[in-house]
């Protein structure tokens, strides 16, 4: 029944993951889930009420703009403008999407044709190769190593896969790994996509999740709009997973192949979500300096709970997620179901963002300091040997 290149698709991680989960709690366990990155903060009271609002205007019941409204795109520009120094053109350089991953997934139907490559990370958020599988391209895996700071080692990158390649997908701060990114590495990358002639994506959903570090833009390098984009979502930083609404913003001649897909298979973001969006990008930013508070308290107390154990872990820099190695001589996924069987607990095993996962746990900090002290007494009183 189905084509190709549906059946060539590996289970989506999450789901398999919510299976085994709903099978526990149907068996009566209390289960803590620290699998799924969807913040449990709820969407600030002023964006909400932008919202409620919003969708009682008639002018905002219609069909909306694919780009975005003019006054979000401008929110959009100066967002950037106040956090990261970039000038955008509201005209051309700034689209809305229906989230990040929306925009993320139709890139390589603009640019990819059938046995074209591109480069992925590895471990890395799954769309980045799915995106690439369901426009018949050819996704190549660019290792994310400990030892290179789980950043690509573009040096390591084969000649002949660089001149092939259409994309390069990049993602700092990082899922799975909680890694950062500097200005000098972005600025090598784009001279790496400039040499091959190579669209960069950069997505970069977890910027302001930050502690002690200011994430840069991608775009804040010379150079950089000449070879690719960046993607946003308001997800992660305003908790507004559901609410479906991000950006992408830099190469008006990507931005343009990225909205002519859209034009055919969307049509555009509800304008009253675009008017919360607007709400939330230029509003008070304290709501998101007390989330950030909030993670780092969560942060902070998995990490010591997780070393307490005998466990390697290092303290993020940014994002909500803590990636911890596996003990010696068991399996990222073993682990992770004897964490389910034996405490009631999720995490993501490493293997399920790609093959270089392997070997480690992602753990995202949705759950508040009282469950994940419990989750740590839980886990003491397993024997990880």
């Amino acid at each position: 029944m189905y084509s190709n290149r549906l059946r060539s698709l590996p289970p989506y991680l999450f789901a398999e993951i919510d299976q085994a989960k709903e099978k526990k709690i149907s068996e009566g366990v209390d289960v803590i889930d620290f699998g799924v990155g969807d913040p449990d903060l709820p969407t600030p009271e002023h964006i909400v009420d932008r919202l409620d609002e919003a969708a009682r205007n008639k002018e905002n019941q219609g069909y909306p703009s694919y780009r975005g409204k003019e006054e979000f795109r401008e929110a959009v520009s100066e967002w950037y403008k106040s956090n990261f120094n970039v000038d955008l053109d509201v005209e051309e350089e700034v689209i809305s999407l229906i989230g990040s991953k929306e925009g993320i997934a139709h890139t390589p139907l603009a640019f990819v044709d059938p046995g074209e490559k591109t480069l992925v990370p590895d471990p890395s958020y799954p769309v980045y190769e799915i995106g690439t599988v369901l426009a018949d391209g050819d996704p190549v895996s660019m290792p994310l190593k400990k030892e290179n700071g789980f950043k690509p080692n573009l040096d390591k990158i084969n000649r002949e896969t660089a001149e092939e390649a259409k994309l390069m997908f990049l993602n700092y701060p990082n899922n799975p790994t909680a890694a950062v990114a500097t200005g000098k590495y972005f600025k090598k990358v784009v001279d790496f996509a400039k040499k091959y002639d190579i669209i960069v994506c950069h997505d970069a959903a977890y910027s302001q999740i930050t502690y002690d570090f200011d994430a840069p833009s991608f775009l804040e390098v010379d150079g950089a709009k000449d070879v690719g984009v960046e993607f946003h979502s308001l997800s992660k930083t305003y908790n507004m997973t559901g609410w479906r609404i991000g950006f992408a913003v830099g190469n008006k001649d990507v931005l343009d192949g990225i909205g002519k897909v859209k034009t055919n298979v969307d049509s555009g973001v509800f304008q009253a979500i675009q008017e919360a969006a607007i709400e939330a990008l230029s509003g008070s930013q304290d709501c998101v300096k007390e989330n950030v508070k909030t993670y780092k308290e969560r942060r902070d107390l998995l990490v010591e709970g997780i070393k307490s154990l005998g466990l390697d872990v290092e303290k993020p820099k940014a994002t909500f997620y803590i990636w911890a190695e596996v003990p010696e001589g068991t399996d990222s996924m073993s682990f992770s179901k004897k964490l389910l069987e034996e405490g009631g607990i999720v995490a993501t095993p490493g293997s399920g963002f790609g093959e270089y996962g392997e070997g480690y746990l992602r753990f995202a900090l949705t759950k508040d300091l009282d469950r994940i002290e419990e989750a740590v007494e839980r886990m003491e009183e397993i024997e990880f040997e």
